[in-house]
């Protein structure tokens, strides 16, 4: 009992740190595009409060560094932080609403296609970039394709303990892994899931231990 409470107090505060005022009118869109990965596209939509809706459709299954079951297709309301969303605005603003060249026109390994597009009061634009020579549009994708690795995780983790409890062990450890070092960020998106399994006592310790890791640090990644 205490422990649920204990949990339920964690999410409160990761869902608190992840609201913010809502400033009407301005909408950021990253429409990402690859085919050699699963999801091969995929469109993250943020509001200036955070919140936003994320859209994806499952592809063909790829080879390579990916985690061994491929996410679902996936249409859902997310819930950024709002240091995140200004980050992401504050950008916007400073890159004159993306009406600019973004791509770097280099010969470089194709890291998929990112269209960065800003709609407001105070204008509106877009720009579409492999790699970037502007450091700061280039981190800002790999943020974003770092956020979309987040809420994909959380979609695997759902169909997992759904359909394959023992498979969650090694899903939770590559996404600890992930979360360490920046590959998924904003774990604030995939709260629910995590309590859910924080407090299920059918799956392994070690998965309870790692959903509870991954809610304490879930309000700063």
């Amino acid at each position: 009992m205490r422990m649920s409470l204990a949990l339920t107090l964690v999410a409160l505060v990761i869902g608190a740190g992840c609201r913010t005022g809502f400033a009407e009118g301005q909408v950021f869109v990253v429409d990402f595009s690859n085919p050699d990965l699963n999801p091969p596209h995929w469109t993250l939509t943020v509001h200036p409060d955070g919140s936003g809706h994320f859209h994806s459709e499952m592809g063909k299954p790829v080879q390579g560094n990916q985690p061994e079951i491929d996410a679902p297709s996936v249409d859902r309301d997310v819930q950024l932080s709002p240091s995140f969303a200004a980050h992401v605005f504050e950008t916007a603003q400073r890159h004159k609403f993306f009406n600019e060249d973004c791509d770097s026109h280099l010969k470089v390994a194709f890291q998929g296609w990112k269209k960065l597009s800003y709609t407001g009061p105070g204008g509106s634009g877009s720009c579409t970039f492999n790699f970037s020579k502007d450091k700061e549009i280039e981190a800002l994708g790999d943020s974003l394709n770092a956020v979309a690795e987040t809420i994909l995780e959380g979609a695997r983790l759902e169909m997992l303990l759904q359909h394959d409890r023992l498979g969650l062990d090694k899903e939770m450890e590559f996404l600890v892994d992930a979360a360490g070092n920046g590959r998924a960020q904003q774990i604030c998106t995939i709260r629910e899931i995590l309590v859910r399994l924080a407090e299920d006592d059918e799956v392994l310790e070690r998965v309870r231990k790692r959903a509870k890791l991954l809610l304490a640090q879930g309000g700063n990644t």
